[in-house]
Formats: C-alpha cells, structure tokens, sequence
C-alpha cells in the first residue's frame, strides 16, 4: 500500500492481475452460498464453554522470534512510523498501540516469505532492492539519498523500506517458482472472458482500491472494529494507498490496494452494490465478504468500450494572481474583479499574454493535460467551454486566483478493451494469488513464534 495526494498508475500489469483476485472471491461466495460447511466445522465446537484460566488483555507482545529470525521492537517502530507518517502523525495512543500489534503481524508475514523463499535457495541481491528503493524514491521525487533522509526523519529508517521491498521481491520470485508454472488458463476461457466484454459495451466499470481484513467467526468482531478505525483514519485525511500497503491481507497490497478497472459482475455482490451507490473519491465502510471485510475506495468510473469525454488531452494556458501579504478579502474583491472582468473578455489564447500584462498576472503553458487527471469541478467547466474560452476564477488569499484558457482539445478515440494477452495474464494471476494465500497459511500453521 503511498502518501497522501500521490496516484496510483493506472492499468498496470500488477493491478490488471490484481482484479481478476475478484473472480475467486465471487467464486467462494458462491460455494458457500450452495451449501459447503463454514470453516470451523470440523472442529466440532461446543456451542456453550467455559473458559479455564485468565487472559490479561492489556498485555500486548511487541516483539517476536519467527523460526529464529528476532522482530525487534525498533523494527516494529521503523515500519510503524510508515503508517504514521501518512496519518501525519495525528493517532490516539489507543489506535497506535493497535496498529502496532497489525504491523507485527504484517512483519512476522514477512519473515516467514523471506525464509521460505531462502529455504528454496532464493537470495534478493542488495543491487536488485536498492533499484526497487530508487524507483520508490524518484515517486517520492527525492534521491534515494534524499529519501532516506525523509524516512529518518519520520522515525523510520532506509533499512525498514528495504526489508520490506525484499520480502515482496523475494515472495513474488518464489511464487514464480513454487505456483506460477503450476497453473494454466484455457484459451476457450479467455475468449469467453473476451466476449463478456464486448457483450457489456456501454455498461459502467470501476476503478477500485481494496483493504481486505481476515477473519474468522471467532474474530470478526474485533476485525470489523479494526476495519471500522482505518476507514476513519482514511476519512480523516490518511492515505489509502498507505493503509492498503500495510495492513491489506489481499494479493493487491504491494500496488497500494490497486484492483484496477472492474465491472460490477466481476465483483462479489456486496462490493458491487457499494461500488454502484459511490462517487469517484469515496471511501466505503467495511463490508462483510468471505473471510472477513473489505473496505473500498471508488478511484474513478466510465463505460466500457466506450470513450469518455475525460480522457480528451487538454491544451492550456494558465494565468494567475496574487495578492500582497496581510491582504483581506475587501482588499482583494477589486483585483479579483478586474481579473475576472479581463478573462470573460479574452479573446483566444493568442491574446492571453497581453490580458495576463494587463492585470500583472503570470502566464504558465499546460499541454497534454488529460480532463480527468484534474480537480472534478475543473473537469466540468473545461468539458463546457469552447475552444479560446476561460475558466471562471478560482483560488483563495493564500494561494491566489487563477483561471485556465482552453487552448486545444484531442477528443478521445473509441475505447479498447483489454487484450486477449492482458485478459490471459489477469486469470493468470487470480489463480496464482489464490494457491499464495494457500501457501502463507502453511507457513503460519508450522511456524515457530516466540512472542516477548
């Protein structure tokens, strides 16, 4: 799971994998809707019990050694303050204290990926992980130097990234030997996929980010409440990218929750219904599916194979003023007014640099702006104006007031849908994600953990 105000690349390999994850759970539901016993069946548990000795529930282990490997308590620091960096540090020490017993958790996952995948003779070199640590870098548009600094300063460390960039590096290898060449795709089922496609052309499809908590009947309470508090870190401002990174048990974790581009029938009905009743930007509440809860955010929607408008690439000009420290709002009503007045008038962005003169406002070039990358109120007054018009005004005290000038416009092409290669590669990988959580509950069941 990426800081606040960062995008998620859009209809990558790792995310078009990710949303086929979707067909397998629809699958299950379906199974358990059929009539296949719950899980705990075959423990044959009382249904009344009494309970010998006490839990003190305020103890909390906070540190463990997996099969020898020691999670230290300043490992479980460092890659907490991840999680806190894109909260702002802004966490009750109640809520901390639970986030830090799900980063250990998430660290003793990992340990036991890493020493799987060394027991199969395995080994991430350090060159392969400090390029996937520049790479991490350059999103955060700092050197890697400069963001090792950035991660000290937030408590945590260039260590703790690294630790975690070998764990998904040293995982997805290991699939790649153990799962990967064990699984087929039939082509008659690809086409079938194919023909779905066309079949629903027009039909509205999603862009999701998914959080998925496990559960058993046992925990779902405690799972739920969880669920509950990162919806309302994220609401609060957190990033979801960052939470889906940590704390998501699905396949789509390392891509920050990225299930890609969905149509409601590929989803489980509950995530679908929740889908269909958001708007672009929203974050739903936890939602029962089988095996515990999702939490969902709606990244984006359009009709299949169908162009949408958004995707037109935008040619602008933008002009912008600013107001003299200390300015009111009365000050500033005269020079927002002739800036306004100035914009209604223009006549075309060739004469933009002479209105810009004409009101001292800053000229800056915008081409190859694609609609739906902007803020969704620009959206809309762009997609109305023609060619050589002007936005109305927009900004505040702080930050001045700017309006954009259409330029240009290159309307969108007919859309494509996925090719038969994509289609193949995401059933591909959906069934390779499900026999990966087959594996990591083998390596839990026979792990050696020592909590202190």
């Amino acid at each position: 799971m990426i800081g606040k105000g960062e995008k998620i690349p859009g209809m990558t390999r790792a995310a078009l994998f990710a949303a086929g994850a979707l067909l397998a759970v629809a699958a299950t539901a379906q199974t358990v809707a059929d009539g296949m016993e719950p899980p705990s069946a075959g423990l044959n548990l009382p249904n009344e019990l009494t309970v010998f000795g006490k839990a003190d529930p305020a103890v909390r282990k906070a540190t463990a050694i997996v099969n020898g490997t020691i999670i230290t308590e300043t490992d479980v620091d460092q890659r907490l303050a991840l999680v806190l960096a894109a909260n702002g540090g802004q966490i009750a020490d109640e809520e901390r204290e639970r986030l830090r017993l799900q980063v250990l958790r998430n660290l003793i996952d990992e340990t036991l990926q890493i020493q799987e995948a060394k027991a199969n003779e395995i080994t991430i070199q350090p060159a392969e992980i400090d390029q996937t640590f520049a790479r991490v870098a350059g999103n955060f548009r700092r050197t890697p130097k400069d963001f090792a600094a950035y991660l000290r300063q937030q408590g945590s460390s260039e260590a703790s990234m690294k630790r975690q960039i070998e764990g998904e590096l040293a995982w997805r290898r290991l699939l790649g030997r153990k799962v990967e060449p064990f699984v087929n795709v039939g082509e008659e089922e690809v086409q079938a996929v194919m023909s779905r496609l066309n079949a629903a052309k027009g039909a509205n499809e999603y862009r999701i980010g998914e959080i998925f908590l496990s559960s058993t009947p046992a925990t779902a309470g405690e799972t739920q409440a969880n669920a509950n508090r990162i919806v309302q870190q994220i609401r609060g401002g957190a990033s979801f990218v960052a939470y889906a990174r940590q704390f998501s048990e699905a396949s789509t974790a390392a891509v920050g929750g990225d299930l890609g581009w969905v149509r409601a029938e590929q989803l489980p009905e509950a995530l679908a219904k929740s889908a269909q009743e958001m708007q672009p930007g929203q974050i739903s509440a936890p939602i029962p599916v089988p095996g515990g809860f999702s939490v969902i955010a709606l990244l984006d929607k359009r009709q299949v194979l169908t162009a949408d408008p958004r995707d037109a690439l935008l040619s602008l000009k933008q002009l912008s003023i600013k107001f003299p420290k200390g300015s009111t709002q009365a000050s500033a009503s005269p020079m927002v007014e002739k800036f306004a007045l100035a914009m209604r008038s223009i006549e075309g962005c060739g004469k933009a640099n002479d209105v810009a003169a004409s009101v001292g406002a800053e000229v800056v070039d915008n081409d190859q702006i694609r609609v739906r990358d902007l803020p969704a109120p620009l959206q809309e007054m762009l997609l109305n104006l023609q060619i050589g018009q002007a936005t109305q005004p927009f900004g505040s005290l702080e930050d001045g007031v700017r309006s954009l000038v259409l330029c240009g416009r290159d309307d969108p092409k007919s859309a494509q849908g996925p090719s038969f290669d994509q289609i193949y590669a995401q059933m591909e990988e959906e069934r390779v994600n499900r026999r990966a959580r087959r594996y990591l509950r083998d390596l839990r069941r026979d792990a050696v953990v020592d909590y202190r």
